[in-house]
C-alpha cells in the first residue's frame, strides 16, 4: 500500500516513518514529489484542519493520504495556543518566538497551574474517498524555561506526565512511544492494517 504523508514538516515525516517502519506500507512525502500545494489551515478544530489537508492532498496526488494537525493546549490559557500553535507569536513565527510568547504569558503562573497537553488529530483519506480520523493526547506541564536541544516546536517547554525531562531532552526513541502523534499513529496503523 502506498501512503502519502501530507506535511511539510521534515521532523513529522521522520517521526511518522519511524513508527510505520515495521509495516509493508510504502511511505511517500513532499520529498518524493515536485511540489505540494499549500493548504490553509483555517478550520477551528484540529480534526477539521487535518481532514481538510488530507482531502486536498489526496485529490492532488491521487494517493491515499494521511494528514495531521497538532498543537499544544494549555489549561491556564483557556486552551491556547490550540489550533494556532504554529503561529502563536505571529504568522511566520519561529519555534523560539512561539516558546517565548508562551513563557511570557505563563510567567506568573505557579507550577501546579501549568498543566497542558499535546493533541494530534490525524486523518486518512483514501483515493476512493474513504475517511477515518483519530486523535492522540499526551498530558504534562509547561516548564519555566526551555530544556534540551532535540525535538521541535514546544518540545523544550513540555514535560510529559510521569517524566522529569522535557520532550527535547527525552530523545526520539522515548518520544516516539509516548507522544500525541505516536498515540494517534498507533490507532491509525491499527486501522490501516485491517
Amino acid at each position: 500500500m502506498k501512503l502519502f504523508l501530507a506535511t511539510g514538516n521534515q521532523h513529522k515525516i521522520e517521526e511518522m516513518e519511524k513508527i510505520l517502519a515495521d509495516t509493508d506500507i510504502e511511505i511517500l512525502s513532499k520529498n518524493d514529489i515536485d511540489a505540494m500545494p499549500e493548504v490553509i489551515e483555517d478550520q477551528d478544530t484540529f480534526i477539521g484542519n487535518s481532514l481538510k489537508k488530507a482531502r486536498k492532498i489526496a485529490e492532488y496526488t491521487g494517493m491515499s493520504t494521511i494528514a495531521d494537525d497538532s498543537g499544544l493546549v494549555v489549561e491556564a490559557l483557556g486552551g491556547q495556543p490550540g489550533v494556532y500553535s504554529a503561529r502563536f507569536a505571529g504568522e511566520h513565527a519561529t519555534d523560539q518566538e512561539n516558546n517565548q510568547k508562551l513563557l511570557e504569558l505563563l510567567k506568573d503562573t505557579p507550577l501546579e497551574e501549568r498543566k497542558a497537553y499535546f493533541i494530534c488529530a490525524m486523518s486518512f483519506v483514501s483515493v476512493e474517498g474513504e475517511e477515518y480520523t483519530v486523535t492522540g493526547k499526551c498530558h504534562g506541564h509547561i516548564t519555566f524555561n526551555a530544556l534540551g536541544e532535540e525535538g521541535f516546536g514546544y518540545d523544550p517547554l513540555f514535560i510529559p506526565k510521569g517524566y522529569k525531562k522535557s520532550f527535547a531532552q527525552l530523545g526520539s526513541e522515548v518520544k516516539n512511544k509516548i507522544s500525541h502523534r505516536a498515540k494517534a499513529l498507533e490507532k491509525m496503523k491499527e486501522y490501516l492494517m485491517k
